[in-house]
């Protein structure tokens, strides 16, 4: 086949992709996904990770595909483009992965001994924390227990600042009540 016989194939693809139609997806994903992955991989060394971020390559070019303009490149190396910032979000993610791992690990060796009365209350809060939701718990257990600044948990669990700022805020809210609740029905 000629370079002149695919030209029509690629301007079906471009217009189908650019339209939203899901079958120039799947045709898009079969011609680059393999290509996204070898760079992913080659770049990060582990599988799993370039899996990922061929995933997040092709959700990113679905939603970002209104700002694809044909004329300024190929549908091929705009998604090659994107490919290179995950893979560079990936690195970053490790290196602030690394360096949370020894800013805890140099924190618990400086860390004085934990007293009884901190057990206790740590015993009262990890109950309470049982109670919630998955999303706020990982949240609440960052901050009381691994004692994370509310931008530190944001980058950790990858949220928004304001949501786990409401996390925090609800939790809180809903830990105080029961134990209010529970400090009532012990004096009654």
């Amino acid at each position: 086949m000629s370079a002149a016989d695919s030209e029509p194939a690629d301007d079906a693809l471009v217009a189908g992709f650019r339209a939203g139609d899901d079958r120039a997806l799947r045709e898009a994903y079969a011609r680059w996904g393999p290509l996204v992955f070898r760079l992913a991989l080659r770049s990060l060394g582990d599988r799993t990770d370039a899996e990922d971020v061929t995933q997040q390559v092709f959700i990113s070019a679905w939603r970002g595909r209104a700002g694809f303009d044909p004329a300024r490149s190929a549908l091929g190396a705009w998604i090659v483009g994107i490919t290179r910032h995950r893979i560079a979000d990936a690195h970053e993610a490790r290196a602030r992965h690394r360096r949370l791992g020894d800013s805890l690990a140099a924190e618990a060796v400086a860390s004085p001994p934990v007293q009884d009365d901190d057990l206790a209350e740590r015993a009262m809060v990890a109950e309470e924390l049982e109670r919630l939701e998955p999303v706020p718990q990982r949240v609440m257990r960052l901050a009381f227990f691994d004692q994370l600044s509310h931008t530190e948990i944001a980058e950790t669990l990858d949220l928004p600042i304001g949501t786990v700022k409401s996390h925090i805020r609800r939790s809180l809210m809903r830990m105080r009540t029961r134990w209010e609740v529970d400090d009532g029905a012990h004096r009654a």
